[in-house]
């Protein structure tokens, strides 16, 4: 399977393109600076800038189980198509920037949608959702949490609803407090609001189902919630 991941040199996004790989997919990393990619990519040419070249301007030619690195602006269209033609599936896992209240998630969302991805698997929260959530935590701790990350969630719920009225095949997959601990493959997951009492899960953990969704097609159309 080929798979695009945007946002490659981040905790999650390096931990998918370390399990893809490990799965044999061929994988295309989306990134500004090819050096933050993560150790198992050492090695491996980087694509030049995008529109280096007019036909295929940011890839490099894959081979299966290896990584393809295509240096882009994710905020920008014509820089992504380079790296969504030919793809699979497109792994979105970007994050909020740091304390900032500018939206990064839902701009990147659309500039790739314009590069019309075959289908987008959309890295989310389950901090914003309640549905499943026990009394005292969807009555008296969530609401902190979302005055505080309100800037956060504005821009990761807008991203969900972008996603879902596109048209596009897409997977929202929604994690609680990202950690990072060791990939264990053992975590809960479901459909029907949050599993309960679920305070984390580690992004290696997280990337587990990221990769694990993408070859499942049954995934498609679902908002999947996680953690431990």
């Amino acid at each position: 399977m080929r798979i695009t991941v945007i946002g490659g040199t981040g905790g999650t996004g390096s931990q998918v393109i370390e399990q893809a790989l490990d799965a044999g997919h061929q994988v295309t990393a989306v990134v500004r600076d090819p050096s933050r990619l993560p150790a198992r990519a050492a090695g491996v040419r980087a694509g030049p800038a995008a529109g280096a070249s007019p036909d295929h301007p940011a890839a490099v030619p894959a081979q299966p189980g290896t990584l393809t690195v295509v240096t882009a602006d994710v905020l920008r269209p014509d820089e992504l198509g380079p790296a969504v033609e030919g793809s699979d599936v497109v792994i979105t896992a970007l994050g909020p920037r740091g304390r900032s209240p500018e939206p990064l998630v839902t701009p990147a969302l659309e500039a790739l949608l314009a590069a019309e991805p075959p289908r987008v698997i959309l890295v989310s929260n389950s901090g914003m959702h309640t549905e499943g959530d026990p009394w005292a935590l969807r009555t008296l701790i969530k609401p902190i949490l979302q005055w505080v990350l309100r800037h956060h969630y504005a821009d990761a719920l807008r991203a969900e609803q972008t996603l879902r009225s596109s048209g596009v095949p897409w997977t929202v997959v929604r994690p609680p407090r990202l950690t990072n601990g060791p990939l264990t493959g053992t975590y809960r997951s479901t459909t029907q609001g949050n599993p309960r009492w679920a305070g984390s899960i580690s992004r290696a953990d997280l990337a587990h189902c990221l990769v694990h969704a993408a070859a499942d097609p049954g995934t498609t159309g679902k908002a999947i919630s996680i953690g431990y």
